[in-house]
């Protein structure tokens, strides 16, 4: 593995001098860049008008939050993506197994999420190798494993990722301190790690951290102070997006903001995480945490197709929609429930939220309360 490392930081360094001659010398490439200086005034005049977009921090991991940010972008380029570090699955646990490093995976999705081209990166950083001592990997993986061991410093690792994809925004982890999730049920079990927790999530009673002194980035704490709205979600509950939120000055941030509180509901209940629970077990979760209930909860209202009711069904996922008495009851709580059709399919296969619609739902969010 050691040489397969050596390899990675080769490639990362190039990467690394590519991009740093690309911004240093921009003068010299001006005779092949003229055909298209109708598309790089377009392009900066989209640029610039993207730099003046409200600041927006949103809170999650998985792929709830990457799908989320790729909305988003298209309105903003002041976003934060403030990512779970408990994922202990996949290649990303292996790496936290091996090399002591934080899981990697959410923060490369966010940051691919934020990519001005992320199509093409899509194809290039989620590379899974299927063979030899790397099977199961993703390249982007291995990119900020290496950038980590050439830094030092996870953290650095992924602000130079950051800066070397010029994303529309900023992907940071919620912490670099070495995190793992804990829980309890009703009948008194201890539970250990993400897994254990996504396996009995509808059970759980209790749910924390340790080291239960984590500290937040100081990256994280001024993107909060400078956001005009925060969002949690979509994602996973236990493992995306109250991992982030079980560290005391984060819950301490969202209970102290002036700004508004967004939630956004899952589509579909996760097996075994979620089985039997509605959106009001979920907010109700959150407002536990925190000790205040979001300020908007977003809710799909747009119908599934029946075949993908089917479908889901018999792994055990239910759609999750709001009845009257439960809208009735989150509006007593002073939460404001806002309906729209945030479900799409896509690829034919998969029921994934419609961020194009959730994010205009948070631009209009914002306008409303600068008005206010």
């Amino acid at each position: 593995m050691n040489a397969v490392l050596w390899i990675l930081t080769f490639i990362t360094a190039f990467m690394l001098g590519g991009a740093a001659v690309y911004f240093i010398a921009p003068k010299r490439r001006r005779f092949w860049r003229r055909p298209a200086e109708r598309h790089r005034i377009m392009s900066n005049a989209l640029e610039y008008r993207l730099s003046l977009g409200p600041r927006v921090v949103a809170i999650g991991g998985g792929t709830g939050l990457s799908t989320l940010l790729g909305g988003l972008k298209g309105f903003t380029r002041n976003i934060t993506a403030v990512v779970a570090v408990t994922d202990e699955g996949g290649s990303s646990g292996r790496l936290r197994q091996e090399w002591g490093m934080l899981p990697p995976g959410d923060i490369r999705n966010c940051i691919v999420a934020l990519a001005e081209n992320d199509s093409s990166l899509n194809s290039l950083l989620n590379f899974r190798f299927d063979r030899g001592e790397l099977k199961g990997h993703s390249l982007g993986n291995l990119i900020l494993l290496a950038t980590t061991e050439m830094m030092g410093d996870f953290q650095r690792a992924v602000e130079e990722l950051n800066k070397l994809l010029a994303i529309r925004g900023q992907v940071l982890p919620v912490t670099t301190d070495n995190v793992t999730l804990k829980g309890e049920t009703a009948d008194g079990r201890l539970l250990s790690g993400e897994l254990e927790i996504s396996d009995n999530g509808s059970q759980l009673a209790k749910l924390w951290i340790e080291p239960a002194d984590a500290e937040a980035l100081t990256g994280v704490k001024q993107a909060f102070a400078e956001a005009e709205i925060i969002v949690l979600g979509p994602g996973s509950l236990f493992t995306s997006v109250l991992p982030n939120l079980l560290l005391s000055d984060m819950a301490k941030l969202l209970r102290d903001t002036k700004v508004p509180i967004v939630y956004i509901a899952n589509l579909m209940t996760q097996p075994k995480e979620t089985e039997g629970m509605n959106i009001v077990a979920h907010v109700d979760w959150i407002t536990g945490v925190l000790g205040t209930v979001p300020d908007y909860v977003l809710a799909n209202q747009s119908a599934i197709p029946a075949e993908f009711l089917s479908r889901y069904s018999k792994i055990g996922a239910e759609p999750l929609y709001l009845s009257a008495k439960e809208e009735n009851y989150l509006e007593s709580l002073g939460t404001t429930v806002v309906y729209g059709d945030y479900c799409e399919i896509r690829n034919g296969k998969y029921l994934r939220h419609n961020a194009q619609n959730l994010s205009e739902t948070i631009m209009e969010l914002i306008r409303e309360n600068r008005k206010s």
